[in-house]
């Protein structure tokens, strides 16, 4: 099984299952995150060569939480959170 960062989204917001594979072992797996709704801050204008660890940093005090930002745009992967020039931001707590 993988080890988290204890600031991880799964450490926080997912569960460890277990479940039979085709020869009969048990074999655990991580649920997926199911994050809780956020509140909104404010918008962010992006500029060009921003990323999210950055804005993640500047805003919430800790760039891993950089998902944050992406869940609250409803982004798939970080990248996408970047195609549009207004970003939410979400509040610290």
């Amino acid at each position: 099984m993988s080890v988290f960062d204890a600031k991880s989204r799964y450490v926080k917001y997912a569960k460890v299952a277990f479940a039979t594979d085709r020869r009969g072992r048990t074999v655990s797996h991580v649920t997926p995150a199911e994050v809780p709704p956020q509140n909104e801050l404010g918008l962010h204008r992006l500029r060009e060569g921003q990323r999210l660890d950055h804005l993640a940093n500047h805003y919430l005090g800790d760039p891993a939480g950089y998902w944050r930002i992406a869940e609250l745009n409803d982004a798939m992967t970080v990248e996408s959170a970047l195609d549009t020039p207004l970003v939410g931001i979400p509040s610290k707590t």
